[in-house]
């Protein structure tokens, strides 16, 4: 009688103190996962995310995370969790494969929101489309062209793709290409495009512009302009030295060549 009570005082010990820790592990885990719960939930509130895609996301964070804790705590106490696992396993490949379309697109929302390569209001090129960004979800970005079109982009191929951000620095370099004829004087030329630059206020001084002899054409000397100017006059300046170089070379006699080609033509007798 005295050995089984000594037996029993054994397993009391032992399963007591599995039961205690089993118990620690609970207890820390559902501290831990409220806490990743609330992080994330702060996170997608920060980003202007819908109410009811912060809500499923959170507690889908809480639950996979209280998942794990809780077979941790099985596995503390003997009991073998393979078979769980695998149940759980077999769910999720299930699942996984059913959506996932859209839990790629869910993935990659997620990791713009976290690192951000662009904003509401930027231009980007991305996804096979530009636009101005005007809406960032959690499964889709949604664009608008300059000509006022939405374009609605899977998050997946947004992040899948090359982003070129047009907004993301103070400053953009204008570059454009003038020909001008090859009997004109060149430096009369250059300062015809200097005495446009100088008139416009938008051009920054720093870094400064240059004007550069870029090709000799077949029928034409091109010159290439570089101006920085703020990424917000950058079309407007686009646009304006276009129109302002070709008045200006008008009012030097400075002639811009039709592409010409030399023709000759054999007869044969």
């Amino acid at each position: 009688m005295e050995e089984v009570f000594v037996k029993g005082q054994e397993l009391v010990a032992l399963y007591g103190l599995k039961a205690i820790a089993a118990l620690i592990i609970l207890i820390l885990g559902r501290w831990v996962a409220k806490g990743v719960q609330k992080l994330t939930a702060r996170i997608l509130r920060r980003h202007s995310v819908d109410p009811a895609i912060v809500s499923f996301t959170e507690s889908l964070v809480y639950v996979a995370m209280m998942m794990f804790v809780i077979l941790a705590a099985l596995a503390q106490l003997g009991i073998q969790t393979t078979s769980f696992i695998a149940v759980i396993g077999a769910a999720g490949l299930a699942i996984g494969l059913a959506l996932q379309g859209s839990l790629a697109n869910f993935a990659a929302g997620f990791l713009m929101l976290i690192f951000k390569p662009f904003r509401v209001g930027d231009y980007v090129d991305g996804g096979g489309s530009s636009g101005s960004v005007e809406k960032i979800q959690i499964f889709t970005t949604q664009l608008v062209t300059v000509d006022n079109k939405v374009v609605i982009i899977p998050n997946s191929k947004m992040m899948g793709d090359n982003i070129v951000n047009y907004s993301a620095k103070p400053t953009r370099r204008v570059d454009l290409d003038f020909g001008v004829s090859y009997g004109d004087d060149i430096d009369k030329a250059r300062k015809a495009i200097q005495a446009v630059l100088e008139k416009d206020r938008r051009i920054l001084k720093d870094p400064g512009a240059a004007i550069l002899v870029k090709q000799l054409a077949e029928s034409s000397v091109v010159f290439q302009l570089r101006a920085w100017v703020k990424t917000g006059d950058y079309w407007g300046v686009y646009f304006d030295l276009i129109e302002a170089v070709k008045k200006e070379f008008d009012m030097q006699g400075i002639s811009i060549p039709f592409p010409q080609r030399d023709v000759r033509v054999f007869t044969v007798k």
